[in-house]
């Protein structure tokens, strides 16, 4: 089955530039009503987003995420934050710093933004993740002023594309979509998936390279690794208990 809102979600892709075209005050206002709306446990309505408009803060933290020149370059860059202190401020004594309370967080601040992102694609914008906002995460808890048992999760570029790149394929269903039970990998079927990549990855209009979706896993998720996260967290209140 297809409808308008499906199709508009089945066509996601990341947009890495962007025209010169400010968003106006009525989509700004429509893409965070849209946010707010996102389900909220228990009502907590834990999830902060901060816009970054200083210009002088965008290109350091353009650095600060490996230097993605579409941080300084989006019309629009947010940052997205699961947030307790709203809580810790109403009252003190709460313990926020059990590791439910970090998990509550990040969830509600990821179901926020995807509310933001598709409410973004529907009015003709494009958006990128950024994920490398915790590349140097302190430094961009000391540039955001961000105070205790704040996390800072990512950033949101978002603004109308200048470009329009090849979606990528997903997993194939029966690998993410079980039944009652979980289910061991069905090798046949990721096989042919890795075929399906390395074809993407040789014919796309940019950054081709070679190999499936599997053999980047190991490499993927080494490089993603960042040893100082949990220091972090600790140090900003989140699970020390």
């Amino acid at each position: 089955m297809q409808n308008q809102t499906i199709d508009l979600i089945c066509q996601h892709r990341s947009i890495r530039a962007y025209k010169s075209i400010p968003l106006t005050q009525a989509q700004i206002d429509t893409i965070v009503t849209a946010a707010q709306s996102a389900s909220s446990s228990n009502f907590l309505q834990c999830a902060t987003i901060i816009r970054i408009t200083d210009s002088n803060k965008r290109e350091k933290l353009a650095h600060y995420t490996g230097d993605q020149c579409y941080v300084k370059q989006a019309p629009e860059f947010w940052v997205f934050c699961a947030d307790f202190n709203r809580h810790f401020q109403i009252d003190p004594t709460i313990p926020l710093e059990r590791a439910e309370q970090l998990l509550v967080g990040c969830i509600e601040t990821a179901l926020m933004a995807q509310n933001a992102v598709i409410a973004a694609e529907s009015l003709g914008l494009g958006i990128v993740y950024i994920g490398g906002l915790r590349n140097n995460i302190d430094k961009v808890t000391e540039l955001l002023a961000i105070p205790k048992y704040v996390l800072p999760l990512f950033g949101l570029c978002i603004g109308y594309p200048d470009q329009h790149p090849e979606i990528k394929p997903r997993l194939p269903k029966p690998l993410v979509f079980f039944e009652n039970q979980y289910q061991p990998i069905d090798k046949t079927l990721l096989a042919q998936y890795d075929t399906q990549m390395n074809d993407y990855y040789n014919h796309r209009s940019t950054h081709q390279k070679t190999g499936g979706w599997s053999d980047k896993i190991a490499e993927t998720i080494i490089n993603g690794q960042r040893s100082f996260i949990l220091d972090y967290l600790h140090k900003q209140g989140w699970i020390t208990k």
